[in-house]
């Protein structure tokens, strides 16, 4: 039977593990404590995953089980370089040789404090390399590795609404729109206006067909993406959507398609010799010289889509026709990112809605009206 008694002055907790084997453990402080950790122990015999302390595993060991056999055979080649990214940079040369089993919510959330006080990446940033913890984590817990996944106990950072698109620069200016324009180079087609008022991403971009411009209807269709030299399907069912172009950028993309270098893929921008453009040539070779030339720092491609979403708030598109011409899964993850960019005020929808109202009370009484003058 499992117990706690004191032997040479020190409490022990003695009992049996899942495979039968029996255990001793001395805890060196007092007998409330001994009977708590042999709680903790029984609930993990019952759970069938516990694990002797000096056989529990370092987390780096696991880290890389978890990488070798849930991340590189099921993620895409892009993503994969992302989940590395948060081990070699962040996760290893904090957690490396820590057993599983000394990993709780007071170190996660030291190691969050850590993070910040480097100060060499965003809040929003961390926050991802923690998700990644938590599912080396999960994992853990899944194989016996360990009891529990402290990481979905913790708090994340807090971010303020300048940071909820992991940057601190949000959206291009009008007038930095117009210059990126004037210095984009023609050889590559209108490759910059495109991204500017699609809003699509830069693999869905890279992946354009022209098949998938419908020239009648006036939209273009995001069927897949490409990543590093492959084609994908678009990640989720909203992803793959069709998105409404305005007449004079198609006419641009007609223009363009006649010296458009011609490839077995058909691509709308594909690199000198008609083959798929890979994307950090694509950044290297096009976006940077023209943010040189412009006189801009070297943003992020990605904050064409951001510019996007502002110019479509800014117009007063409907939130949910955004979320739709972006391909968000849901509404709530566009309000997530650009809410912050809506009026707080809006005196003039008010206006609207008060007129709606006593429009539609003056015509019913006007038609009353009416009805009374020419009845006899």
């Amino acid at each position: 039977m499992p117990c706690v008694r004191k032997r040479r002055g020190k409490w022990v907790i003695d009992f049996y593990d899942q495979f039968g084997k029996r255990h001793w453990e001395t805890i060196d402080t007092s007998k409330k404590d001994a009977e708590e950790e042999l709680a903790k122990r029984l609930l993990a015999v019952g759970k069938h995953t516990y694990c002797p302390q000096n056989r529990t595993r370092a987390f780096g060991e696991v880290a890389e089980e978890w990488f070798k056999t849930q991340i590189v055979p099921n993620k895409r080649p892009k993503t994969t370089d992302h989940y590395r990214n948060h081990l070699d940079k962040h996760l290893l040369p904090y957690f490396a040789k820590i057993k599983l089993s000394r990993i709780d919510v007071g170190m996660v959330e030291r190691y969050l404090a850590h993070k910040l006080k480097e100060g060499r990446i965003a809040k929003a940033s961390i926050n991802k390399t923690a998700t990644t913890l938590g599912s080396i984590l999960k994992y853990a817990v899944r194989r016996g590795f360990c009891d529990t996944n402290p990481v979905s106990s913790v708090q994340k950072l807090r971010r303020g609404p300048e940071e909820l698109i992991g940057d601190d620069k949000q959206f291009f200016t009008l007038e930095e729109i117009h210059l990126m324009l004037d210095h984009a180079d023609s050889k590559y087609g209108p490759l910059l206006p495109t991204a500017i008022m699609t809003g699509m991403r830069e693999g869905e971009l890279l992946g354009l067909m022209w098949d998938d411009i419908d020239w009648n209807s006036l939209q273009l269709y995001v069927r897949r993406t490409l990543q590093v030299g492959r084609f994908y399907d678009p990640k989720t069912r909203s992803s793959k959507r069709r998105i409404d172009v305005d007449p004079d950028l198609l006419l641009e993309l007609k223009k363009w398609r006649l010296q458009c270098p011609k490839g077995k893929h058909n691509l709308v921008f594909p690199n000198e010799v008609g083959n798929p453009m890979d994307a950090t040539n694509m950044i290297k070779r096009i976006w940077y010289p023209t943010l040189r030339r412009a006189g801009l720092p070297r943003y992020r491609f990605h904050l064409l889509r951001h510019t996007n979403a502002s110019l479509r708030i800014e117009a007063g598109q409907n939130i949910k026709y955004i979320q739709s011409q972006l391909g968000h899964s849901s509404i709530q993850v566009t309000m997530d990112i650009y809410g912050h960019l809506m009026k707080p005020v809006n005196n003039e929808e008010a206006v609207k809605l008060r007129a709606t109202l006593f429009s539609s009370k003056n015509e019913a009484t006007g038609s009353k009206m009416v009805a009374e003058e020419v009845q006899p």
